[in-house]
């Protein structure tokens, strides 16, 4: 499949992406660029996700994709997989924006997940050139894009130190609805959501509280 290049100003660079802070000067796109200027809610959180995250991820990807809303996440382990893995199990479409280039699937085990994606007429999206490696630098920069291609991105599960924060945060940067699961005050996988409602992030129980904002 033909990697397609956009670049910051043409027509086909999306609307919300490039009016971030510091919109990619070059997007690197596998499969439907299109819905990339489509609308969509992003779905992010923790990688040592527990069951109750994966379920509340699947289950909320899935009902956003019956009700034709394009998911974004990073195609990472974790929340970020079980997001696209509700939305292909939809039939929906997905973007998984990645922190390397195209030229390979970062982590090898979401391999057959990308080629999913792909064929429910999603996208594969990065800023990086072929041959660039997942640097540690890469994923917090990634963020960004993650957000910034969404109208509202929704944390599910995250530590406090959890790079999912980081997505929140530019989300709020950039005036755009955050949305918190509300979780278990015991557990460290909620300590960074729980934080977000407390500092007045939307809390979200049900995929239906994204239609009401």
């Amino acid at each position: 499949m033909k990697i397609q290049e956009i670049n910051l100003g043409e027509l086909d660079y999306p609307y919300l992406l490039s009016q971030i802070y510091s919109p990619p000067k070059k997007l690197y796109v596998l499969g439907n660029a299109q819905i990339l200027r489509e609308k969509s809610i992003a779905i992010v959180g923790c990688r040592e996700a527990s069951n109750y995250g994966k379920n509340i991820t699947k289950e909320l990807a899935y009902n956003l994709g019956k009700n034709n809303i394009i998911t974004v996440s990073g195609l990472a382990k974790g929340i970020d997989t079980f997001c696209h893995i509700g939305s292909v199990k939809a039939g929906a479409r997905t973007i998984a924006v990645v922190a390397h280039g195209l030229d390979m699937i970062y982590p090898k085990e979401n391999r057959n997940l990308a080629i999913r994606i792909l064929t429910c007429g999603g996208a594969i999206v990065s800023e990086y050139n072929i041959g660039e490696k997942p640097l540690k630098q890469n994923f917090p920069a990634r963020n960004r894009i993650i957000s910034g291609l969404a109208e509202s991105t929704v944390v599910v599960e995250a530590k406090k130190e959890s790079g999912s924060l980081i997505t929140a945060n530019f989300a709020l940067n950039e005036g755009r609805n955050v949305f918190a699961v509300p979780g278990n005050i015991n557990s460290k996988n909620s300590e960074g959501t729980n934080e977000l409602i407390k500092n007045g992030a939307n809390v979200l129980t049900s995929y239906k509280d994204l239609f009401n904002n």
